[in-house]
């Protein structure tokens, strides 16, 4: 690959990333924003996989990518409004599972003491719903 065409293909990559909602889910398919991002830029995966994105962020990155525009894949998840986590306090352990599931690191806490999630920085992915082993973790609206 060229210089210009590696500059290009990081520019597009780093547009598409700025497009995307952040919520580092994966339900795209992709370990998290970033990387989908890339494989768009690539040529190996369509903008259509973004459920957090809805059919709105499908159409901006089919715009971006100047490809024909397709609501999202529905297949790959349901699109919500913003929303974040909780712990609920009296039924926590402190098993640390949530923490390791958040790819944002917006959980803290340490062994066996409850943990607290720093709402600014979640971004309401619902990977550390299925990590708790008690469902100490409830999802509310963003605000």
């Amino acid at each position: 690959m060229k210089t210009n065409e590696m500059t290009d293909r990081a520019e597009l990559t780093e547009r598409l990333d700025r497009l995307l909602p952040q919520t580092q889910c994966g339900q795209c398919g992709f370990p998290g924003c970033r990387p989908y991002a890339e494989a768009m830029a690539g040529g190996t995966a369509g903008p259509e996989r973004c459920p957090p994105g809805g059919d709105r962020g499908a159409r901006a990155l089919a715009h971006l990518l100047e490809v024909p525009s397709a609501p999202y894949d529905r297949s790959r998840g349901q699109h919500l409004p913003p929303q974040v986590a909780r712990v609920v306090e009296v039924d926590c352990i402190g098993c640390t599972k949530c923490i390791q599931a958040c790819p944002v690191d917006a959980i803290i806490g340490g062994s066996k003491h409850m943990h607290v999630v720093i709402e600014p920085l979640c971004t309401g992915c619902e990977l550390c719903v299925p990590a708790c082993p008690v469902d100490c973790i409830v999802l509310l609206p963003a605000q």
